[in-house]
């Protein structure tokens, strides 16, 4: 399996004066190209490891699957039985559907690891529909587990331990409050498609009655994967654009971002977060400059 931190000997220097060359520790990032039925389908840069539930969360964004019995095998090409010649540099997975599950129409662009969307030919085919209605999931959730969850998120980034250089995402069950997955990618896209596809690959899917933490902002993408599979809250610890809101307010899901600390900011389906206080909320006025 490809490598998750590579080592470059770097030049540090500081403002007093310093200046000294050490190794650091690098989060690789490598392409993989995802094949259906020995079909191309899309190239993602991505942080090797995990790449069956990365490919499998991929066809659970896309609409491709929703159940865990649509996904039959996957293999990385030059292995043992796919004939290849030059050794397996396992960035390469060909995937196999079950029968009777369509194939996907190969995507004709490169996805590069900050953004799970470029290249889509119109905003129309950006937005997908999903197989689970979150807005009917009237799971709620303390604010004070919410609160915690970034950081119970942070302790399982081993890579972003050594590299500063990863993305994380987390799943966690709000009736126990066991976290169920955690995973690590350049991408942040990837991270969420890794837990997804572990989602997946396990038949859990719809992810009813979960929470989805993500170590940074909140791109539409994000939100979208999140509806695809089913997960009714999702907590960010940095902004979430404009277009995710609209997203999320649309789907019925709960989305909280800015979460640091002992407090957060609820921008839709606030209802599912219980607070500590009945005190009701103050009204701000914008100001406009």
């Amino acid at each position: 399996m490809g490598r998750l931190t590579t080592s470059r000997r770097v030049t540090r220097i500081t403002l007093e004066g310093a200046n000294r060359q050490r190794p650091d520790a690098i989060a690789v990032e490598e392409p993989l190209e995802i094949r259906v039925a020995g079909s191309p389908l899309s190239v993602t840069m991505r942080t090797p490891g995990h790449d069956v539930e990365l490919a499998a969360g991929f066809l659970v964004s896309e609409g491709v699957l929703s159940r865990g019995d649509q996904f039959a095998r996957a293999i990385h090409c030059g292995g043992p039985g796919t004939g290849g010649a030059d050794g397996n540099t396992y960035n390469v997975l060909d995937l196999t559907l079950a029968p009777g599950v369509a194939s996907p129409t190969p995507r004709s662009f490169f996805t590069t690891s900050s953004c799970g969307v470029c290249g889509t030919a119109s905003i129309d085919a950006v937005e997908k529909v999903s197989s689970y209605d979150v807005s009917s999931d009237g799971i709620q959730v303390s604010a004070h587990d919410v609160a915690a969850f970034p950081d119970r998120l942070r302790e399982q980034q081993k890579t972003f331990d050594k590299t500063g250089g990863l993305h994380g995402a987390a799943l966690f069950d709000v009736v126990t409050g066991e976290l169920l997955v955690a995973r690590e990618d350049v991408g942040r896209h990837n991270a969420v498609d890794k837990v997804v596809g572990w989602a997946l690959l396990n038949d859990r899917l719809p992810l009813r009655g979960t929470v989805l933490q993500v170590s940074g902002r909140v791109s539409f993408e994000l939100v979208q994967k999140a509806v695809m599979a089913g997960i009714p809250i999702l907590s960010a610890v940095s902004a979430p654009s404009s277009l995710a809101i609209e997203l999320a307010e649309r789907a019925g899901l709960t989305l909280a971002a800015f979460v640091r600390g002992s407090s957060m900011n609820l921008y839709t389906r606030a209802d599912r977060i219980r607070v500590p206080s009945t005190t009701p909320a103050s009204t701000e006025v914008a100001s406009v400059r």
